[in-house]
């Protein structure tokens, strides 16, 4: 299982989004490797197809599984609307939950 991270410099919550992973990978019992990617500029948005700081994907899904079919691409901060509110990361149990869900397409 691959988990990516991607982010850009001075993105207050890059390195809280790899904490959160981590914490879901071990809440899980799931081993991963954890890929931080960062993007510079417009072409590598375009190049990993960024939804914002931070996007998190396992095995290729999004956390947010609305956001799967987005094409809202471009270089800047990313929100996530829990239970009404926006913040600036996606809850750990959406991690836990694409894990699962990843880890379930693997088998198949």
């Amino acid at each position: 299982m691959q988990i990516e991270i991607l982010g850009f410099a001075g993105c207050p919550h890059f390195l809280p989004a790899v904490e959160c992973a981590r914490a879901a990978l071990r809440e899980t019992g799931v081993e991963a490797v954890i890929r931080e990617i960062n993007v510079e500029n417009d072409q590598a948005v375009s190049d990993v197809s960024f939804l914002g700081s931070p996007t998190i994907r396992i095995n290729g899904l999004d956390v947010e599984p609305a956001a799967r079919t987005s094409n809202d691409f471009g270089f800047g901060c990313r929100t996530y609307v829990v239970n009404g509110r926006r913040q600036g990361l996606p809850p750990r149990e959406w991690i836990e939950a694409t894990i699962h869900e990843a880890t379930r397409n693997e088998a198949v």
